[in-house]
């Protein structure tokens, strides 16, 4: 079992920053991929980027270029930066951890981005 919880979400202006973390539960983490995904108002959950144990980066391209990952193993913890933020990147933000067919889930942070 792995349990997450995400925090650093909030209220941003267009062209803002925020850095998203994702704290696993745990002393394995470092074999599992780690996701962030968002769900967006009436909108279905989407992918938004993963890093892989050996710290290869994914990214959708609606945030390639914008949206950094990372993980830090002996923290057990991955984070999202996110910078040029634009209204259409408000939406819950999941962290996601996989390792074959196990997949766990955090609850999500908000981020919303408006002026």
């Amino acid at each position: 079992q792995v349990q997450l919880v995400e925090s650093g979400g909030g209220l941003v202006q267009p062209g803002g920053s925020l850095r998203l973390s994702c704290a696993a539960s745990g002393n394995i983490f470092s074999i599992y991929v780690m996701g962030w995904y968002r769900q967006a108002p009436g909108k279905q959950r989407e992918w938004v980027t993963s890093i892989t144990s050996g710290g290869t980066t994914m990214y959708a391209d609606s945030v390639e270029g914008r949206f950094t990952i990372s993980r830090d193993n002996a923290k057990n913890t991955v984070y999202l930066q996110m910078n040029s933020l634009k209204p259409e990147d408000t939406a819950l933000y999941y962290c996601k951890a996989s390792k074959g067919p196990s997949n766990y889930w955090g609850q999500g942070t908000q981020v919303t981005v408006s002026s």
